[in-house]
């Protein structure tokens, strides 16, 4: 065959190849023949570009008053306000906390010190990632777990898991002997300044390694290493009390926590089970995700996946019982945040963009589309007279002037599409379920999509 046909040819085959794989001329010229610009569409564009996608999609149709009133409503203990931090989780858990601790105080107005424990969570999350890294030396630095690690050195989101390790290690402290700080309520740029120390100490544990230290040396390192830590936290959030004098007697943090928090021999991550609906797995299993913890000797998170109507049973006998949950969602997902309405039909997106969005919970998660984003308090529930839910309410942490007052208002079809987490007494949950616990977990690497923490 002549030079000039294979020449030919092989244009030829790239020309085919580039039009099943780029956006040639040819396909460009398509997709703006498909487009057809009417009076209409010309209305819609200037309105998003001066109003935004969100407004302009509010459906009308839905945007009448809503039932307010609950059938079960567990009483609230006041609404507190992360501010601009990712600590929904730690409001959350001591907002149950305190309910419990202004009954045996006789209190209406008592809050815990979200400070001191959020100090402790970021000195355990930074020896949870140093001694990942120790652990971890003999790997590459490109291999899938240590880059993981230098991506996530720590955060200020978490789980239930991590409240139940620190306040059981650290014990609590009422929020006046440990106020909050300037950085407390702001983290994110001292959270930057940590993880790039954490980075750069992390990269001198695995040189020292490599220049032959033994694991002992490097935890000896990683210690001093901790002190810098230790004094760059107390530089932002203030010195965590050892002991304190409260109404006349003076308390360690610990017993602080076992006098007023919990019962006698009360374990709260033994005593509760984590729950989960994520129906990209296997329901009726359990499952454990491997460093989604804070503390290193503390506890992964580990959850009964559930199908949704087994789930909401329990939440409901529950809230029964006057029992709030710590619960988690994916808040940002069809929630007017003017109003606390958290609804699949308060904005109608697919009529503004002239399209639809069609996946489903499965598909969400499977594409990191939806996940578990933020962490509050399940407080009510409604039912109608067959016992059918119609909605679900949460405290939040955002402050009195959000929403209802503070609170969201779910419909139970948000709640379908939206909650992930439910944290339960034992109590609560039938021996079928608690049987599941028997199971050895099926271990997910970190990297998994439900590993998100709540902010």
């Amino acid at each position: 065959m002549k030079k000039g046909i294979l020449s030919t040819i092989a244009v030829t085959c790239f020309t085919l190849l580039n039009a099943q794989t780029s956006i040639t001329p040819e396909v460009l010229k398509q997709l703006e023949g498909s487009y057809t610009s009417t009076p209409t569409e010309k209305a819609l564009r200037n309105a998003i570009s001066n109003v935004g996608i969100q407004k302009m999609a509010v459906n009308q149709e839905n945007a009448g008053a809503k039932d307010k009133n609950f059938s079960i409503e567990v009483k609230n203990t006041g609404i507190t306000d992360q501010k601009s931090s990712g600590r929904c989780w730690l409001f959350t858990g001591l907002n149950i906390l305190r309910g419990r601790a202004m009954k045996k105080l006789g209190t209406k107005d008592f809050v815990l010190s979200q400070c001191y424990l959020f100090f402790y969570d970021q000195l355990e999350k930074s020896n949870l990632f140093l001694q990942g890294i120790i652990d971890t030396r003999k790997q590459p630095i490109d291999s899938e777990m240590v880059r993981w690690l230098f991506q996530h050195p720590l955060s200020d989101g978490g789980t239930y898991t991590g409240v139940a390790d620190l306040a059981a290690k650290y014990g609590v402290v009422p929020a006046d002997i440990m106020p909050e700080t300037y950085v407390s309520n702001s983290t994110s740029e001292f959270c930057g300044h940590l993880k790039r120390k954490l980075r750069e100490f992390g990269i001198t544990l695995r040189e020292k390694s490599e220049a032959g230290m033994n694991e002992k040396q490097l935890q000896v390192l990683k210690v001093e290493q901790l002190g810098t830590v230790y004094r760059m936290l107390v530089m932002a959030y203030g010195v965590p009390p050892t002991q304190f004098t409260w109404k006349d007697r003076t308390y360690t943090p610990q017993e602080f926590y076992k006098t007023y928090c919990i019962d006698e021999g009360e374990d709260l991550c033994n005593d509760y089970v984590m729950l989960m609906n994520d129906p990209s797995r296997p329901y009726n299993k359990v499952y454990e995700i491997d460093y989604d913890r804070h503390v290193y000797d503390g506890h992964n998170w580990l959850y009964v996946n559930l199908p949704i109507e087994d789930l909401k049973s329990i939440a409901i006998a529950s809230l029964k019982d006057s029992c709030q949950m710590y619960f988690s969602c994916d808040v940002g997902k069809f929630l007017d945040r003017s109003v606390g309405i958290a609804d699949i039909n308060n904005f109608d997106y697919g009529s503004l963009l002239g399209t639809t969005f069609g996946m489903n919970k499965k598909q969400r998660i499977e594409t990191f589309d939806s996940g578990s984003t933020h962490a509050m308090t399940l407080m009510a529930v409604d039912l109608d007279n067959e016992g059918n839910v119609r909605k679900w309410k949460v405290e939040n942490s955002w402050g009195s002037d959000s929403g209802q007052n503070g609170y969201i208002i779910m419909t139970d079809e948000w709640f379908r599409e939206y909650m992930f987490r439910v944290v339960a007494n034992r109590r609560y949950c039938p021996v079928s379920i608690l049987e599941m616990l028997k199971q050895k977990p099926v271990r997910l690497p970190a990297w998994d999509p439900m590993f998100t923490p709540e902010e």
